[in-house]
């Protein structure tokens, strides 16, 4: 086991990260495993995360699997039924569970069902994890740490970003917020990390092309975007007790773009690649393969 800072000690807490099956969840559940938590592995890919099950355990570190689809409540409370059943009780939540159904559309062409299925998945299916995991840290009185992500897009309008994406972590953003405010005073923080621009699964078709992410660096104050354990630092402080008295801050870490006048804008040349980033019929493609 590593040696680290104390007040950063997540060791022996439990901690449910959904979306765990891909890209910034394997990250998360990664980095809270090593430092001592149980970990407690939620998706829909069963098969994904049982081999991330197996890396952890070749490592001697505590997980479980949990499979589960976030839009469906009887689902999210059985997951942490589960997770007390084996491990006690849940002191963390991170909440990573999200999709861009309608990715590459400009709004005129985004279908009910593309923003009906966002809205399901990013704001509905979230709201369901908090409500369930707020319900239980409350009952107990031990309190934990609920650890929203939002996103920069969540923040300000931005041209050429998927609008119901954009409209729904807006909206987890005043939803963590109002959360915090309710129960602060009974020992249950909410928090929220608003990542810029990192390689995972799902934005993996546009930041593979060479020009999109040309354009993206170019317009951050770093001039790149980010690594996915540059996210480590603000998971562990927000589930940690060195965040003891932050409750209700969106913390953004995106190289500066969002304190800066120069937000990624989409040019006519982006928005084609965009639309050419994903094959098939995107009006179709209501349920990608990572929801959860």
């Amino acid at each position: 086991m590593l040696s680290h800072d104390p007040i950063f000690s997540v060791k022996d807490k439990t901690a449910v990260i959904t979306g765990a099956s891909s890209g910034l969840g394997v990250t998360f559940a990664q980095v809270l495993a090593e430092r001592g938590a149980n970990v407690v592995l939620s998706a829909r890919r069963v098969e994904n995360l049982n081999r991330l099950k197996e890396s952890l355990d070749s490592e001697n570190f505590s997980s479980m699997v949990a499979q589960c689809d976030v839009t469906e409540s009887a689902q999210v409370a059985n997951m942490f039924t589960k997770a007390e059943e084996k491990f006690g009780r849940v002191d963390i939540l991170v909440n990573n569970a999200g999709q861009i159904a309608e990715a590459g559309s400009v709004p005129e062409n985004i279908t009910d069902a593309m923003f009906e299925q966002t809205v399901k998945v990013n704001l509905i299916g979230l709201w369901y994890c908090c409500k369930e995991a707020g319900r239980r840290m409350l009952s107990d009185g031990r309190g934990g740490s609920i650890i929203n992500l939002s996103s920069v897009a969540g923040l300000n309008g931005m041209r050429g970003m998927p609008a119901a994406y954009q409209a729904t972590k807006g909206a987890v953003t005043n939803l963590t917020k109002s959360l915090a405010a309710n129960w602060a005073d009974r020992g249950v923080r909410v928090n929220a990390i608003a990542p810029g621009w990192f390689p995972s699964e799902m934005t993996g078709p546009w930041v593979k092309k060479g020009m999109f992410l040309d354009h993206l660096s170019a317009n951050s104050p770093m001039g790149r975007i980010g690594k996915p354990e540059e996210l480590a630092g603000a998971l562990l402080l927000l589930a940690s007790d060195a965040s003891s008295f932050i409750n209700g801050e969106i913390i953004s870490v995106d190289g500066g773009i969002s304190a800066s006048t120069g937000l990624p804008f989409f040019t006519e040349e982006m928005f084609s690649v965009m639309e050419k980033a994903v094959p098939g019929d995107l009006a179709k493609r209501v349920t990608p393969p990572e929801k959860c």
